[in-house]
């Protein structure tokens, strides 16, 4: 018969102290585990603070709306903050904001260009094929720009502009000089107004010249029409580019490539602005269009690690 001793005893007591703390130990080494794997995924990001900066164009609204909404499903906390053309451009040069997917290029904002350019990092084209240029609806009978010479009455020697100091401004008033369209001014005002001008003369089928831009939804809206630019004032066709300030890459790394690998088209940026003038707000459309082009999506968040 087995008899109880308190050696006996002792040995149990060992035994069951030793199960509790290697239990225990195996807790601490799963829960060294798993914050292990959070540390590394925050290492990996990086600083999760962005600020992305643009200027307030139908493009860049929906553009830097949509790849904010990226970069924060992927775990930073990004802020977008519209600015003038030149501010924005000084910012990221600066440092004082993170980047931007809103340089046209070459002519639009050719200047900033060459006065920040060794001040930033410059990831290539976010989208192709872009274009500016004087604009009218296609009721008008005029096919170039040199034929403005005969509707000066007619436009009441208006151009109706954007913001002053935009490249496209800077590039109609250039094409009154080179096609010598006596008695036209460009007059500025805001993108906002310029569309707002438009429609009204569009509703009512009066004559109007805009400085215009592609894409943009106001082709989509109405029955528009470049005119021909022989002279070549406004340039070739032109690339909407991203920037970011130096050091990004070091800072926030998987950001970094998320942003040198976003790239879209002309019919999925206008699609985002189309539904923000029809009256859903800038962050909606931007997840709609996400929801509906996970695809997309994938291909600029695909590698990221």
């Amino acid at each position: 018969m087995f008899k109880l001793t308190w050696k006996h005893v002792g040995l149990v007591l060992v035994l069951m102290l030793s199960l509790v703390l290697a239990a225990c130990g195996g807790g601490d080494d799963t829960a060294s585990d798993d914050n292990n794997g959070e540390d590394t995924a925050d290492s990996n990001l990086g600083n999760k603070e962005i600020e992305l900066v643009y200027v307030e164009w139908d493009t860049e609204v929906a553009s830097t709306n949509v790849i904010a909404q990226v970069l924060e499903e992927q775990g930073y906390d990004v802020t977008v903050t519209p600015l003038d053309n030149a501010v924005m451009w000084q910012s990221v040069a600066t440092g004082d904001a993170d980047g931007m997917v809103a340089a046209w290029l070459p002519a639009t904002h050719g200047e900033l260009y060459e006065e920040y350019k060794d001040q930033l990092v410059q990831l290539g084209p976010n989208l192709e094929g872009a274009k500016i240029g004087l604009v009218v609806p296609e009721y008008m009978d005029i096919s170039t720009i040199g034929d403005l010479k005969g509707a000066v009455d007619e436009l009441d020697g208006t151009i109706t502009g954007i913001e002053p100091g935009a490249g496209v401004v800077q590039a109609a008033e250039k094409s009154v000089e080179d096609y010598g369209l006596d008695g036209f001014t460009v007059e500025t005002s805001s993108s906002g107004a310029m569309a707002t001008t438009l429609g009204e003369a569009v509703k009512n089928e009066e004559p109007i010249v805009v400085t215009g831009w592609s894409p943009h939804w106001k082709f989509s809206k109405y029955e528009l029409k470049y005119l021909e630019d022989p002279e070549g004032s406004f340039g070739e066709a032109e690339t909407i580019e991203t920037m970011v300030r130096e050091g990004f890459e070091e800072d926030s790394p998987v950001a970094y490539q998320i942003l040198d690998n976003f790239n879209w088209a002309a019919e999925d940026i206008e699609s985002v602005m189309l539904e923000i003038q029809n009256g859903t707000s800038p962050e909606d459309a931007a997840a709609n269009w996400i929801e509906n082009n996970q695809d997309k999506v994938d291909e600029w968040t695909s590698g990221v690690e």
